[in-house]
């Protein structure tokens, strides 16, 4: 049976289709949309109905794909933009309605606390996973035996557009430095993806990452595209985003980068895998 899962992001729309079995479940495809919904939230307050109406095209694409697919189960959420936006509740409402298919808000918590579905993620306390999206970045990891997790405020369009506020920059300081850190980080997202592959590596030491930080800030956003082939919605928000992961291993003893391509859609895809493949719960009414 193929499932699939939609995380409609601050900076894009993504999916992740799968192939599944009572036992096992397989990536085959990821579909992504660059519809950077954070711009009108962080510049207006609001989404417009223009770009509603163009998340609603989009995601009847998404459902066209499914159909032909035979795709018949799949679940859409919405994170950091959605939370945001002031028509938050309306916007959700019609886009939906349109769709006929149900979108779920999830909050930063609960977006980082869907990281435990990584498949490496579980009792390993000797790592930190840190997602840097487009409007919000969480963190997650075990210690003593107890999922550890937060989120802030800070995120790649965000600090594009100037809305990240110097009391969030403070508090993710002051929890660094309150919380000993596993020493190796596991970063999730695109752009520090996307940096390890332009320098070729599949980690580095955090010595060779502030340099390597450096030596990529001086690159233009034209540059970006022209000699580092990076599409125009990478290009001009990496260093934010890698401004972020500078902050956090400043601020800790971590020694070591890695990324992954696991994301939002990959732990809502396994939790619905989960859900569909759980033996049903027998209730039996007890007479008192």
């Amino acid at each position: 049976m193929k499932i699939a899962a939609v995380d409609i992001g601050t900076n894009a729309v993504k999916s992740k289709i799968f192939d599944t079995t009572p036992t096992s479940i397989n990536f085959l495809d990821g579909i992504r949309t660059p519809i950077r919904l954070g711009t009108e939230v962080f510049q207006n307050g609001y989404l417009s109905q223009t770009t509603l109406n163009k998340l609603v095209d989009t995601l009847k694409k998404y459902e066209q794909y499914f159909e032909k697919n035979n795709i018949k189960h799949f679940e859409i959420v919405a994170t950091s933009a959605f939370r945001d936006t002031s028509n938050s509740e309306d916007a959700r409402r019609y886009v939906e309605n349109e769709i006929e298919h149900p979108i779920r808000i999830i909050s930063g918590l609960e977006e980082a606390k869907l990281i435990r579905f990584h498949p490496k993620s579980e009792n390993s306390e000797n790592k930190i996973f840190v997602d840097v999206g487009g409007g919000s970045t969480e963190l997650f990891f075990y210690k003593n035996g107890k999922i550890k997790i937060k989120s802030f405020q800070l995120g790649a369009v965000r600090m594009l557009h100037k809305k990240d506020l110097e009391n969030e920059w403070n508090k993710l300081e002051s929890w660094l430095h309150n919380n000993r850190l596993p020493k190796k980080l596991i970063g999730l997202g695109g752009n520090i993806r996307t940096f390890l592959n332009i320098f070729n590596e599949d980690s580095m030491s955090s010595d060779v990452f502030m340099n390597k930080y450096s030596e990529l800030t001086n690159f233009s956003t034209d540059n970006k595209i022209k000699k580092l082939n990076l599409s125009p919605d990478r290009a001009d928000v990496i260093d934010n985003a890698l401004e972020i992961f500078k902050k956090i291993i400043e601020c800790t003893n971590i020694t070591k980068i890695k990324s992954t391509k696991w994301g939002v859609s990959d732990s809502i895809a396994v939790k619905l895998f989960h859900e569909l493949y759980s033996k049903k719960i027998e209730i039996q009414n007890k007479k008192n």
